[in-house]
């Protein structure tokens, strides 16, 4: 029977996601961006958390993204030309700014937000969610974050 099912064809999810940070941000800020971005993204997404699990003991262990999320590494221009690709595209994109970043609370947020242009929005990473080829042709030349 194990080897019936390791020789099953595994079929590749129809979707994508993917998470890209700016390459300069240390690790915190990093960690804190993902996790923001993580959390918005699955907000917008039906099934976006899988079925909770038990191990052997019996202890359940909460359901997670059933996506594998490579983190990839971009330059801020990179991510604003990434931005305006998933757009086009129709890719969901959600975008964490430093106008966030910087804001103590979510109402301070959309204060600054309604006063800041769009060409001065600047991107500290960027969660895409899409088809696979779509998303894959948007960051393919992006290298993984180290």
């Amino acid at each position: 029977m194990t080897q019936q099912m390791n020789e099953q064809k595994v079929v590749r999810p129809a979707t994508k996601v993917v998470v890209v940070l700016r390459e300069d941000l240390e690790a915190p800020l990093a960690a804190n961006a993902g996790a923001v971005l993580g959390l918005a993204l699955g907000g917008r997404l039906e099934n976006s958390v899988a079925a909770d699990g038990k191990d052997a003991g019996g202890g359940v262990h909460a359901g997670l993204n059933p996506h594998p999320v490579p983190t990839l590494a971009a330059s801020g221009q990179e991510l604003r030309t990434l931005k305006a690709e998933a757009d086009a595209r129709g890719v969901t994109v959600v975008g964490f700014n430093e106008v966030a970043r910087r804001s103590r609370d979510y109402v301070s947020y959309l204060d600054a937000l309604a006063g800041t242009e769009p060409e001065a929005v600047e991107y500290v990473g960027l969660a895409l969610y899409g088809p696979r080829g779509d998303v894959n042709k948007i960051t393919r030349r992006l290298p993984l974050l180290r």
